[in-house]
């Protein structure tokens, strides 16, 4: 066999597996919905009748956003756990995502974030000041 008839192989084969792919997408509910994909790709300028097209888009963004959130996951449990006086307290070990946790995460993508200022990014926010240490 030579080289041209192993790469129209390959071809061939990957051609099969796009298309088995764009039939499996007819068949699966992504978790975003086609009407809401629809909307921004239109927003954007893009019109596509083509539902398996529409449906790999959300199936590439819900990667995106599941990606993003396990990252900024990872930030939050990386940055250094607040001192707890209270027992109570020291009882709940919920992690508390912050805007600095998600800018970081986003920021690894090539997306940058600003915020304003008044964003709550204190853990302690929304906490009675009575009570809350800094």
């Amino acid at each position: 066999m030579n080289h041209g008839q192993q790469s129209g192989e390959a071809k061939q084969e990957d051609d099969a597996a796009l298309t088995e792919f764009l039939a499996s997408l007819m068949d699966y509910t992504p978790t975003i919905p086609d009407d809401l994909v629809e909307h921004y790709l239109a927003k954007s300028g893009f019109q596509c009748p083509d539902v398996r097209l529409i449906r790999l888009v959300a199936v590439a963004t819900q990667k995106f956003v599941a990606d993003v959130a396990s990252d900024a996951l990872h930030h939050c449990k990386a940055r250094p756990a607040p001192v707890v006086k209270d027992k109570k307290q020291q009882k709940d070990k919920r992690l508390i995502l912050t805007m600095e946790d998600l800018s970081k995460a986003l920021c690894e993508y090539g997306v940058n974030v600003k915020h304003p200022e008044y964003f709550a990014d204190s853990p302690s926010t929304g906490i009675d000041p009575a009570t809350r240490e800094e």
